[in-house]
């Protein structure tokens, strides 16, 4: 209808209605939580890390990549332009990818880019705070860089248990080959074991990174192991460090002289600059090694008139023992907030009733005469298209739900693409047996989990009298160490296609994972992100349509 076939008292109602409606549409748009821009150019480039050059992977130019800094809810819009001659793909070591394992840049669920052409990964680091990390995933690229850390801080209506500090570093810390990644991926790829690495990283370097601080004021210091196989023990020297929070959690506030951080974990503590004017060393060294690599980076204090002087800060070398009871000291703080404005400790986790225990056994052995590692006796091959892909779009033989069993079967090690099934809203239990001779670590992505018991020898349900049902520490990684066992609790409450992996990135690369399909039958976007527009879609599902908005 004409708007003057309108009465003016009519087009006065139906002009004041449309005032409101955009008002409406306005208040919403800016109530929207914020969206933060990336645009990331990868390119191979020449690096120095140990002071001769090697080739490494960059992004925009940077070694190690640009840090990524947000406030929890923001949704992060990250361009990612593949400049090197084969495919690639990043991964968010943490990040939840709530409802949206599309996102989450594993083989398993995102198609890699291919040479030459870009995806855009849409991110939302949904009611998470903490520190956190990104890594490419594919061919071994880890281990020629590409890596970063990503900040993700509360919103200032909620309060952290800690004053603000005077500034908050990154330290990206991890073992380091000289020799170029394309190599290492060959010894694999023939059936051999990787050498030992020939440094320590901090920030890109074996040496001489460093951080200035202010007499007198504290600093946060964010701790990630973006290494391939190595635990690595971090010292100050004549400072204490503070824990205040591990992979998104708040702790308890102990102070430690050196801190154990094993692959893919992140740490945040709190140091004092509050010695004599001048400079320290910070020492990083790696963990049960018959040969102990130790690098150092230097914390300078801005009045200091003195170099770093003394002999470096020594630190635990084998002791298991020691690693066992630091682990077993971090705990939750449970009059803290979380990412929302409740506290942490609301959620009863000890008081769920378990309706599955799943134990996982690692393995080494050679199949087809080359070296493979397993999961319960299942070594994972990847299948010729992304599982989540053909999960989305039903196509047979890509994989079998079941291919994997809940506990050891103790049959010889074999190859096949493992997923287990898991319903939607299950509340689980998780145990990592290792009964090898050498320490482990095993990530999960798409969730956070309580670390609610550890300890030698081999698991039985007797071991729970000793579970921690209070204020066990919630995180997305934990070590196993060895002949020893490592108990989880777990809340299956995102939907998705989940990657269940060593974080010894050869164990990884040669089968030590497998995927964990979290169903839900009805199968609405209540539960579950409709796929990316713009997916890229390879493998048996090169050719179909995504969806038209």
């Amino acid at each position: 209808m004409k708007l003057m076939n309108y009465k003016p008292s009519q087009l006065r109602a139906l002009l004041s209605f449309c005032s409101i409606l955009l008002l409406l549409d306005v208040v919403r748009v800016y109530a929207e939580d914020p969206y933060r821009f990336f645009d990331w150019k990868i390119t191979y480039g020449d690096i120095y890390p140990l002071g001769v050059k090697q080739q490494g992977i960059l992004i925009n130019g940077q070694f190690p990549g640009p840090e990524i800094y947000s406030v929890t809810n923001d949704n992060l819009i990250i361009n990612v332009h593949n400049n090197l001659p084969e495919p690639f793909l990043l991964s968010w070591n943490g990040i939840q990818q709530r409802r949206n394992s599309y996102e989450d840049g594993v083989y398993g669920t995102t198609c890699p880019i291919p040479p030459g052409k870009n995806f855009t990964y849409t991110l939302q680091v949904k009611d998470q705070i903490g520190s956190f990390f990104y890594f490419p995933s594919l061919a071994f690229h880890k281990a020629a860089g590409g890596f970063g850390g990503i900040k993700i801080l509360s919103r200032p209506r909620i309060p952290v248990p800690f004053p603000e500090p005077a500034d908050d570093f990154t330290l990206l810390i991890g073992d380091w080959y000289q020799i170029n990644h394309k190599k290492l991926r060959t010894i694999l790829d023939l059936g051999h074991r990787l050498p030992f690495p020939q440094a320590v990283l901090v920030n890109g370097r074996a040496n001489g990174t460093t951080f200035t601080v202010e007499q007198g004021k504290t600093y946060r210091l964010r701790i990630s192991n973006v290494g391939l196989q190595n635990t690595l023990n971090l010292r100050i020297q004549g400072h204490d460090m503070k824990l205040v929070e591990v992979e998104g959690t708040h702790t308890m506030q102990t102070t430690f002289s050196s801190i154990d951080v094993h692959v893919g974990q992140s740490y945040s503590v709190l140091i004092t600059a509050d010695q004599a004017p001048r400079d320290y060393y910070i020492a990083v060294s790696t963990r049960f090694t018959n040969k102990i690599l130790t690098s150092t980076a230097i914390l300078h204090y801005s009045n200091s008139q003195q170099p770093v002087s003394g002999p470096i800060p020594g630190g635990p070398t084998t002791q298991i023992d020691w690693s066992i009871k630091q682990a077993r000291s971090i705990r939750t703080n449970l009059t803290a907030s979380g990412p929302r404005p409740n506290p942490q400790g609301s959620y009863h986790y000890g008081l769920i009733n378990i309706s599955r225990t799943i134990e996982l056994e690692s393995s080494a052995a050679q199949v087809n005469g080359k070296q493979r590692y397993a999961l319960n006796s299942v070594s994972f091959i990847p299948a010729d298209t992304p599982l989540k892909l053909a999960d989305y779009f039903k196509i047979g033989g890509v994989f079998k739900v079941g291919s994997i069993p809940d506990s050891p079967s103790g049959k010889p090690m074999y190859l096949d693409t493992s997923v287990m099934g898991s319903d939607f809203r299950a509340f689980v239990e998780i145990v990592f047996q290792n009964k090898e001779n050498i320490m482990q670590s095993y990530h999960i992505d798409g969730y956070s989990f309580w670390v609610v018991g550890m300890d030698g020898g081999v698991w039985t349900p007797n071991s729970r009298n000793q579970y921690n049902l209070r204020d066990a520490v919630s995180r997305s990684t934990t070590q196993v160490y060895p002949k020893s066992w490592t108990a989880i609790y777990m809340a299956l409450d995102n939907v998705g296609m989940w990657n269940v992996r060593s974080e010894f990135w050869a164990r990884q690369y040669l089968g030590e994972q497998f995927y964990l399909r979290v169903y839900s039958p009805v199968e609405s976007v209540r539960d579950e992100y409709p796929i990316p527009k713009d997916a890229i879609l390879c493998g048996k599902a090169a050719g179909r349509t995504t969806r038209p908005l």
